[in-house]
């Protein structure tokens, strides 16, 4: 079966041998000068058709070494097209395995998170056990809950990340509204604090997902509450400027350093202030950060420490026309 198939991939050459028969045929019919010689005429055929058959044999022998040695990487092809076909295999054998160590980057990256968000979560829980077990303060239970939903709530989101596509819907947002709510609900953490709030946020409208955007400014809203101390001050306002919209959470707590700053949205990035804070997973910038790409804004941040830390989020200046239009229907 091997030297049928071998045949088929040799046609063109048996085809030029078969031409040559006829050439040979050819000649000896046009020639005027002597007579027809069947003898030698088959005698030039029978050279021709083993010249053809020692030719095919070796060949043959040559494709069977190439498939044996086919595993080494110096190996030599029989023609241009099994070269390029060879180099294409290698391009995608690279690709292969440039994939196959983004997976496995990916399933220890995924490991690490589930690791360090049960280590996490296990330090509210723990307290609730505690209270129970004491004259239980109703501030403080649910500032352990707002904890532990707000854990829960990155497992969620980061779960996510990978189907984003099938999960979201542009609109037009009202940001003061989302920012009213937002800050409804970390109303306890900023009386227990006793932190300053201060609101600058006028009528704004963007376009992104309500849900989506409700959960990045969260985690910005949350990290300020986190790195500022008691009797500290907040201000969430938002701006327009001529090239896109803003929404600026700044606070002056404890700020960042600057050698951090590059790497605070980078996965599983705590950095200083990660060590002064022991319950600090490097997970909220990075969910920001990467919901906010997918939603096609950004978010950038300035610190200087012990002064202030400003995060802005910044959307497209432009409407999407068609969404003017479905909502015109």
């Amino acid at each position: 079966m091997k030297f049928l198939r071998f045949l088929q991939y040799e046609r063109p050459f048996i085809y030029i041998y078969i031409v040559g028969f006829a050439i040979s045929a050819a000649v000896f019919f046009t020639d005027a000068n002597g007579g027809w010689a069947w003898g030698t005429f088959f005698y030039a055929c029978s050279l021709i058709a083993i010249l053809l058959i020692v030719y095919l044999l070796f060949r043959y022998q040559q494709n069977l070494r190439v498939v044996r040695n086919m595993q080494n990487e110096n190996y030599i092809s029989l023609s241009l097209e099994a070269e390029a076909i060879h180099e294409r295999m290698e391009d995608m054998r690279k690709q292969h395995i440039r994939e196959l160590n983004k997976i496995q980057d990916n399933q220890k990256e995924h490991y690490d998170f589930i690791v360090s968000w049960f280590h996490e979560i296990k330090t509210p829980i723990a307290v609730l056990h505690l209270m129970q077990q004491t004259e239980i303060d109703p501030e403080s239970v649910s500032e352990e809950i707002a904890k532990i939903e707000n854990y829960v709530d990155q497992a969620l989101y980061y779960a996510k990340l990978d189907s984003f596509n099938q999960d979201y819907n542009i609109q037009n947002c009202d940001v003061e509204r989302m920012v009213k709510e937002l800050i409804k609900e970390h109303s306890k953490t900023f009386i227990s604090k006793k932190m300053r709030l201060v609101l600058q946020t006028e009528s704004l409208k963007v376009q992104s997902d309500d849900k989506w955007l409700q959960f990045i400014l969260s985690q910005l809203l949350t990290n300020s509450l986190k790195y500022t101390p008691a009797g500290g001050e907040i201000t969430v306002a938002t701006a327009e400027t001529a090239k896109d919209k803003q929404i600026i959470v700044r606070d002056n707590g404890i700020g960042i350093q600057q050698k951090d700053l590059p790497r605070i949205f980078n996965r599983g990035f705590t950095g200083e202030n990660g060590r002064i804070s022991s319950n600090s997973t490097g997970m909220g910038l990075y969910l920001a950060q990467q919901l906010s790409n997918k939603l096609g804004h950004y978010i950038t941040c300035t610190s200087k420490v012990g002064s202030y830390t400003e995060f802005i989020i910044h959307f497209p200046k432009s409407h999407d026309p068609f969404l003017q239009l479905n909502q015109n229907e």
